[in-house]
Formats: structure tokens, C-alpha cells, sequence
């Protein structure tokens, strides 16, 4: 079940998740306990590669396992069809549905990535994308490695608020309603919204390294997933076509200092993107062939935004690499 809906005239996106959160009091009935929850996600989605980059951030790799499913999924659910046997080695499902199911056996809300797993039960705690990673900064305090990086700090929660919410408006959420329009004049008024806004970033980001502050912060996360999908995904697919990012040239060296950036880059699986969208949205792209460009190896040349000032982690340090069994092939991304 996927969260995109046609309506007559806009696009609009199913918002209505499960709200338990994982906290440290555990007032909802899910207290936080390091190996008790499974993230399960999957390198496709903008908003689940979200949720995967600020766990790697904040060095929570053995607090909360990563379970991830494939690119492609059919209306009922995402599948674990990159493990073997199809199963999640540690649920034991076959598709993120089951865990759906096994909290409500009636479940009829979408099934979405990505989703915090209660092991024990099987059960979904929530699915709300947002909340997850603000959680995972705020709640999972005693778990983070020694030098993660303040992602959502006190300071600039009301800025990276304010920024966030049109961000997401009017860029994550943009690119949809541009590809997912009904109507031309629903799709114009999409594209130009979005491209508003992307020139309001443009501006942004040419005197500032960072969207707050003076290091990578949750708006700067919220941010890059759209980025890096823009050129391979939605400039094409979803005809966001005013131009391409690398045309941009503030926010391509944002998106190049992010991608080079520990935890970011190494997180994005360009294959598994274009396979999604483009086998996926079949009404969209009705033969499912999956583009074979663009040339991904200009995500690797030299940026020039240290010059900007600020430092990536703030008084912290770099993630370590990842898990072996985390690891990107090297085949799927910039090389």
C-alpha cells in the first residue's frame, strides 16, 4: 500500500500514521531499550532514508537494528525480498504488513516506511516519519556514540521548525504533487510552487553552508533525500523539468558537500531509487524501464563550501563506517 492518492484536481499524501512514540519515560508503553526495536526501511524512499541517515548519525547501530526492504513492492505492502528466504532475519516476515497486522488484525491506514518495529511482539510501534528522527536525537540521548552531532538542539528547534515545514510543503512533498498531479493546471501550479521554492533554497545556500546554523542539523536531512533523488528521479519521472540540480549552483555544492558528508552519501543507493520510481509507478511509467543514466560520478567532485565556514559535525566527529552488512554496494552510488 503506498502512500500516493490521485484526487480530482491535487495531489494529496496520506498523513494519517500510527503516533505511539519510543520515549525514555515510556508514557505511550514503549520505553526506550537498546536491541528491543527494529528500524525497518528501505534506501528507496526519501522519507525512510531520513530515518536510516540520522541513526547512522548518531552512531545508534547497536541500539536499533536496521531491517531493509527491497525497491519494489506491490499494493499490499514493502517486502523483505533482499534477505534470504524473503525474510527479515530477525522478524521473520515476509512483508512489513505483518507487523501492521499483528498490532490491529483490522489495520486499514497505509503501510508505510518507515516503520519502528516492537521485536518481542512483532508488533508496529509508528510509522510517523517525522517524529521518528526527532526521537532518535532526543529520546535515544544515552545510546548515541561519543561526538554524535546535536541534530535537532534547543537553540534552533524554532528555525529548523519554520524551515522544515515549507520545505516539506513545498519540496519533499512538491516533487509528489508535481508527478502525482490530476490536472494540468494542478500540475503548474505544483511545478511552480516547487521551483519557488527551490530558488528560495538557491538563495539560502549561497552564503550559508548549512540550513541552520553552523552544522548539519535534522533540516539539512530533510532536505537531502529530495536533493539527491532530484536529477535521477524527479526531474524526468515525477517532470520537474524547469532545470536540473547540478544547474543550481549553491544548492548542487549543498547537496555534494552533504553527499560527501559520513552518513549521507554513503547511505544512498542510486539503483534502488530509480528501480522504485520507475518500476513502481507503473501508471506513471507504464513499460517500467528504469533510465540507465544520469552519470553519477560528478556527486564525488569538489564542492568549495568549507570556504562557507562551520564544519559538518559541529564539536562532534564523524560516524565510523557503516556495517559491513549496511554497506552501499559500491555499483548502486557515485563512484
Amino acid at each position: 500500500m503506498t502512500e500516493q492518492q490521485y484526487v480530482e484536481d491535487d495531489f494529496t499524501r496520506d498523513t494519517d500514521y500510527l503516533e505511539d512514540r519510543i520515549t525514555q519515560d515510556g508514557r505511550d508503553g514503549w520505553p526506550v531499550e537498546p536491541g528491543r526495536y527494529r528500524l525497518v526501511a528501505a534506501r528507496a524512499c526519501p522519507w525512510a532514508n531520513r530515518a536510516i541517515i540520522v541513526r547512522r548519525l548518531l552512531g545508534l547501530e547497536d541500539a536499533i537494528g536496521l531491517g531493509l526492504c527491497g525497491p519494489t513492492h506491490d499494493s499490499r505492502s514493502w517486502t523483505f525480498d533482499l534477505d534470504p528466504g524473503g525474510r527479515d532475519p530477525v522478524l521473520g516476515i515476509e512483508r512489513l504488513q505483518e507487523a501492521f497486522l499483528a498490532r490491529d488484525p483490522g489495520y486499514s491506514k497505509g503501510i508505510t516506511v518507515p516503520a519502528m518495529i516492537d521485536v518481542p511482539s512483532g508488533q508496529v510501534v509508528t510509522n510517523d516519519f517525522p517524529q521518528i528522527t526527532i526521537d532518535l536525537s532526543l529520546e535515544w540521548t544515552a545510546y548515541h556514540r561519543d561526538g554524535a552531532p546535536e541534530l535537532y538542539p534547543e537553540a534552533w528547534r524554532d528555525e529548523i521548525d519554520e524551515v522544515s515545514s515549507w520545505i516539506y510543503t513545498d519540496v519533499n512533498n512538491g516533487v509528489y504533487r508535481c508527478g502525482f498531479a490530476g490536472r494540468q493546471a494542478s500540475y503548474e501550479r505544483a511545478y511552480d510552487r516547487l521551483f519557488a521554492a527551490l530558488d528560495r533554497l538557491e538563495e539560502r545556500l549561497t552564503d550559508r553552508r548549512y540550513l541552520v546554523g553552523d552544522h548539519v542539523t535534522e533540516a539539512d536531512v530533510r532536505l537531502f533525500t529530495t536533493l539527491a533523488r532530484f536529477d535521477p528521479v524527479y526531474h524526468g519521472h515525477f517532470k520537474c523539468n524547469r532545470n536540473k540540480l547540478i544547474e543550481m549552483p549553491a544548492l548542487w555544492g549543498y547537496a555534494r558537500d552533504l553527499f560527501q558528508t559520513p552518513g549521507f552519501g554513503d547511505n544512498i543507493d542510486f539503483e534502488q531509487i530509480k528501480r522504485h520510481y520507475y518500476v513502481v509507478h507503473s501508471d506513471i511509467n507504464p513499460t517500467r524501464i528504469v533510465p540507465k543514466g544520469p552519470d553519477l560520478s560528478n556527486w564525488l567532485t569538489p564542492h568549495g563550501r568549507e570556504q562557507l565556514g562551520g564544519s559538518p559535525f559541529g564539536d562532534g566527529t564523524p560516524p565510523g563506517p557503516p556495517p559491513a552488512r549496511e554497506v552501499v554496494p559500491a555499483e548502486h552510488t557515485a563512484t
